[in-house]
């Protein structure tokens, strides 16, 4: 196993120390129970893991649940292993049913309700999960600001915002020298560069923001578990099975299959590693919902593509 500590990378200009894969914690209350969840973070950090994601919101859309679900868990979980200090935990604002928007007063309300749930004074990276045009990004940065100053928030990101929104709430903090970001979550993977590539990532490398994509695996199509004539047990399994009927997807799940062969690696740390080495990614992000998934996900930590491998896959993926 390469040593955890030195494979972290740091998350653009702030000073987090992250392990190259975020474990994402929208599962957990969802398709994962607390014991499962508290299962999943054990493993993951006993590999050198560091770096857990939730929003929220997660998981507000299941029968019976209201939102903060996640949260409550990774907050149990870490007063149970009192590790707050060893994890860096990033959530989320503007989805929560109760918390709606990126208005200054919901901002802060909500970040209040997310520090009660994870049961902590601080949250370390805290991201606009959906950026509200309505709200204009002095009000919101400003936010922000204030629960830096307040040390309820390390360092802050967005989630979901078009260049120009991001590049003008760039621009506003430092003109007024207010808190930054320093991350950015997109929507990146093999079967959907689209969502990142292009304006956005050149807006995030100009920053110098550090990219840590949702969506990593496609719904757990880059698996490969997904193919023709099989049918796969999962609560995603219509958003990952849709790709198969694309040729794109198709070739690339035979670039990803030839290769994972020649590194003797599953499939989903192909397609990890592929987005790993892409400009401005620091940390893909992947769920599991067992621990037995886990391994696949963690090795990305450890395998290095060629540059030829790299250019298989993206000519596949175009």
């Amino acid at each position: 196993m390469t040593d955890s500590h030195a494979s972290r990378r740091t998350l653009g200009s702030s000073d987090l120390r992250v392990f190259p894969l975020a474990l994402g914690g929208n599962v957990f209350g969802w398709t994962a129970d607390e014991d499962t969840s508290f299962a999943v973070l054990d493993a993951y950090t006993a590999a050198g893991g560091n770096f857990v994601d939730t929003a929220d919101a997660y998981s507000a859309w299941a029968e019976g649940n209201r939102g903060g679900e996640s949260e409550t868990i990774i907050g149990k979980w870490v007063r149970a292993r009192g590790n707050r200090s060893d994890v860096v935990i990033a959530t989320k604002v503007s989805q929560h049913p109760e918390y709606q928007g990126l208005s200054a007063a919901n901002i802060k309300a909500a970040a209040d309700a997310s520090l009660r749930r994870l049961d902590t004074e601080y949250i370390d990276l805290y991201y606009t999960h959906y950026d509200k045009p309505e709200v204009p990004v002095e009000e919101i940065i400003g936010a922000l600001d204030d629960l830096v100053k307040a040390g309820k928030v390390r360092q802050i990101a967005a989630s979901n915002i078009t260049p120009e929104r991001l590049r003008a709430s760039l621009d506003f903090s430092e003109r007024e020298g207010l808190a930054r970001y320093v991350a950015l979550q997109p929507h990146y993977n093999l079967v959907s560069r689209d969502t990142y590539e292009g304006p956005l990532q050149d807006v995030a490398a100009r920053a110098g923001l550090a990219a840590v994509p949702y969506y990593a695996l496609a719904s757990g199509f880059l698996t490969g578990k997904y193919r023709p004539g099989t049918t796969v047990d999962s609560a995603r399994a219509g958003a990952a099975a849709r790709h198969l009927q694309s040729e794109r997807g198709r070739r690339v799940l035979t670039a990803l299959d030839e290769i994972a062969t020649a590194h003797e690696a599953p499939v989903a740390t192909v397609a990890l590693a592929w987005l790993a080495a892409q400009p401005t990614v620091t940390a893909p992000i992947a769920s599991a919902r067992t621990p037995e998934q886990l391994p696949a996900l963690l090795k990305v930590a450890e395998l290095r593509l060629t540059d030829e491998e790299l250019k298989q896959l993206t000519e596949a993926s175009a």
